[in-house]
């Protein structure tokens, strides 16, 4: 059965093509520095929006129209599984990504839900054998259901620790299981209303010792996966524990965890921190954390998570930027679309084009990136803005040889200071003018 109405797969037609089912800048097989763009971008299908988001908001019921909603139970998640694979074969994409209650339904019991877990990820398992596609990384949902209302590591209740780390080992297993490349942590309820009472000392702790009793049965099993937390800044939590990338990296370190974690990082989550998605990119590079990627969009206008198809290209430029600087690239991650069609695409037919939007707009991202460093483009506007610093006092502040005694008595000489133009109009239209003509 076809849940696509037997869409073919999507081919590169390149620019100048009118097809609507067809990519006009990504062809996975063009080489860029060295590694085709299927290789750069190793992109992942978000399994809950494409597959069990319903197009529902806080304001209204869902409007999406599904094949596979026919089905209820477990005849639904086995359905689900059928379409995955089948948007999968038409996008070509390599890999996908899911939470643990997005492909099997909880039963009345700890032990019914292991056991739905098992039927279908021996399905899905079959179905990566038959068609050669590979999880990039699976997570736990822990924060959907009424039990995780205080959180899951960082509950008040040890019964709901307990549960979340029943979850967790299961989740593990499903892992290596089905060979994910990554594991990720996101934690969608760990934070806090309201310090008034609330532990912060022993929530964070909790969460620590979580987070290394993970690491810890990941050896166990021989499961190799790299490791990683997604930050998020709010919602649902007012307070999150994991706000942005240099807050992850902190809790990290403190823990000792940083040898064993990378970040994930996602565009819409990065805005809501009031960060753009290129900083959060440059903080994780910088400390040797970036990890992998969920590509998505937020819309300015709007307060929440709205995660939108990427299609804005200056973003996309500016990641590709950042991975392309990377050591090792997109590494083990990968460009996972955790991204959701408009409540008004309500057609199964709209998850394909948007898909597409998607993957051409991190295409064109990739060329004019690359584009970018060829030429040295933003390195020589920056290399001019601290000449200062290779030079005469600068040269002595960098290479630690000033110390405030030689500042003071170079600064008491008063020579008259000369500032020059950062030039911000101008590199911005530089860069417009490589991304319209690459």
């Amino acid at each position: 059965m076809s849940y696509f109405d037997g869409v073919p797969q999507i081919q590169f037609e390149g620019k100048h093509s009118k097809n609507p089912l067809a990519f006009k800048f990504y062809n996975p097989d063009q080489i860029v520095l060295g590694k085709t763009m299927r290789e750069h971008m190793r992109f992942a299908v978000a399994y809950w929006h494409s597959f069990t988001a319903n197009g529902s908001d806080p304001f209204g019921a869902g409007t999406a129209v599904r094949g596979w909603d026919q089905y209820t139970g477990m005849d639904l998640a086995k359905a689900r599984v059928e379409a995955c694979f089948e948007l999968l074969h038409i996008l070509n994409v390599d890999y996908f990504c899911f939470h643990d209650r997005d492909i099997a339904p909880e039963g009345s019991s700890l032990q019914e839900t292991n056991r739905n877990l098992d039927t279908i990820v021996a399905l899905i398992k079959d179905n990566m054998r038959a068609s050669g596609k590979k999880l990039l990384w699976n997570t736990a949902n822990m924060f959907t259901h009424p039990r995780f209302v205080h959180g899951a590591a960082t509950t008040s209740n040890a019964d709901v620790f307990a549960y979340a780390a029943a979850q967790v080992k299961k989740a593990l297993e499903h892992g290596k299981e089905l060979g994910a490349e990554n594991y990720v942590f996101w934690g969608g309820r760990e934070g806090y209303e309201t310090l008034l009472n609330t532990d912060m000392g022993l929530e964070l702790d909790n969460l620590a010792r979580f987070m290394h009793m993970a690491v810890d049965y990941a050896k166990e099993i021989g499961f190799d996966a790299q490791f990683l937390i997604e930050p998020k800044p709010k919602e649902p939590s007012k307070h999150q524990y994991d706000f942005d990338a240099a807050t992850s990296i902190a809790f990290l370190q403190k823990y000792d965890l940083l040898r064993h974690f990378k970040l994930n990082i996602e565009a819409n989550h990065a805005t809501l921190a009031g960060h753009t998605f290129e900083h959060e990119l440059r903080v994780s590079r910088l400390n040797g954390a970036l990890g992998s990627i969920d590509a998505n969009q937020g819309d300015m206008l709007l307060g929440w998570d709205t995660d939108e198809f990427p299609t804005d290209l200056y973003s996309t430029t500016l990641a590709m930027y950042e991975i392309l600087q990377n050591e090792g690239g997109i590494g083990r991650g990968g460009v996972n679309f955790d991204a959701k069609v408009r409540r008004s695409s309500f057609e199964a037919i709209d998850v394909v084009y948007a898909h597409i939007a998607g993957m051409d707009a991190f295409a064109r991202g990739l060329q004019v990136a690359t584009k970018l460093l060829e030429d040295r483009v933003l390195e020589q506007a920056i290399d001019s803005r601290y000449a200062s610093f290779r030079s005469g006092i600068g040269a002595d502040i960098v290479s630690g040889k000033a110390t405030l005694s030689s500042l003071e008595a170079y600064a008491l000489e008063n020579k008259p200071i000369v500032n020059v133009s950062g030039r911000l109009e101008l590199i911005k239209s530089t860069l417009n003018q490589y991304i319209l003509n690459t």
